[in-house]
């Protein structure tokens, strides 16, 4: 008998992201080559167009396991009996906007895309929020889903672990399934803290490896912060093949049994968390999974005084910007 398919909505389906994203989870990448999936792209009405060449695209690939797309710029309908919502799209910062600016521009989008959720889900519905600033964007989704589990809403910071991961095995001179461990802790921002003092290079701490407490201390974790800034300045565009990826590792980190003795790295729901950070926030943690889009958040890490004090950054960072929204906070 063969299985019943999982739907998937992906919103912002036109974008350079969701298209190197859309086909990853057509051909079954995210769940396996044996699981059916079926599609509900959400896009702006004047993009409705170009995502009808997407989904083209996406049928001439026969994808044998693709059993359905549905095209809508109707966000009820986008959210509809799904299993899994990727919340790709949202506002782009434009010239001289604020952050805080960018985050009331793209309130109103996660409100009602949360509600949307909330109303229209299938009832074991995860949500991974991928469009910046996306931390504060799953915050808003979350509270406008009250019947939603609080701990089904992640924030994607995978892209910075998987950055942080290269960076390292590069400096180490080794491949990058050497390094395990590399947590992103706090916001997906330039205050974002890529912890070397917990990662590990073929099973050695990694400060013992690399020895350099400067370039680890410095730039490491400016390279790591300001990547996306990087690829723009070389590329012309924002990361969309490498975001995509990250995505797709960040929903599989959550369908797969973490390896036995090693974490990754999810922005959610600080509730409760054993590291003392304010609750009510969508922050990154190290994070282990069952396999069945569960987690928990891994305690008893340590950090040295530098790391403590950036920590420390990104959590106030993260409150401020909370306030920021407090009035979309149901």
């Amino acid at each position: 008998m063969s299985k019943p398919p999982i739907r998937v909505a992906v919103t912002g389906g036109a974008g350079q992201i969701c298209y190197n994203l859309l086909f990853r989870v057509a051909a079954g990448d995210l769940f396996g080559a044996d699981q059916p999936v079926a599609l509900n792209i959400l896009e702006l009405p004047v993009a409705m167009k170009a995502l009808e060449g997407v989904a083209m695209e996406l049928e001439d690939c026969a994808f044998p396991r693709l059993t359905d797309i549905v095209m809508t710029d109707d966000v009820n309908t986008a959210m509809k009996d799904v299993n899994w919502a990727l919340l790709v799209g949202s506002k782009p910062r434009g010239p001289g906007m604020e952050r805080g600016e960018l985050i009331k521009e793209n309130g109103p989008i996660f409100t009602s895309t949360g509600k949307a959720i909330n109303d229209h889900a299938a009832a074991d519905v995860h949500v991974l929020t991928v469009g910046n600033p996306c931390n504060t964007n799953c915050l808003i989704a979350m509270h406008n889903a009250p019947d939603v589990p609080r701990d089904r809403f992640h924030a994607m910071t995978r892209l910075d672990q998987n950055r942080a991961v290269n960076q390292l095995a590069a400096k180490a001179a080794t491949d990058v399934n050497s390094v395990k461990n590399v947590t992103i802790w706090g916001n997906h921002s330039a205050k974002q803290v890529p912890d070397y003092h917990n990662a590990t290079i073929n099973g050695a701490p990694a400060t013992e490896v690399i020895g350099d407490m400067a370039w680890l201390q410095g730039d490491f974790v400016s390279i790591v912060a300001k990547r996306g800034a990087a690829v723009i300045d070389a590329r012309g565009k924002s990361s969309a093949a490498s975001a995509a990826n990250a995505a797709v590792e960040a929903v599989r980190a959550l369908v797969n049994p973490t390896p036995a003795g090693e974490t990754f790295s999810s922005a959610v729901v600080s509730d409760g968390n054993p590291y003392g950070m304010p609750d009510g926030l969508i922050f990154s943690f190290p994070c282990r999974s069952a396999g069945d889009g569960s987690y928990e958040i891994i305690g008893g890490q340590t950090h040295d005084d530098f790391l403590k004090g950036k920590i420390e950054a990104t959590a106030a960072e993260l409150v401020e910007e909370r306030e920021v929204i407090q009035d979309l906070l149901r």
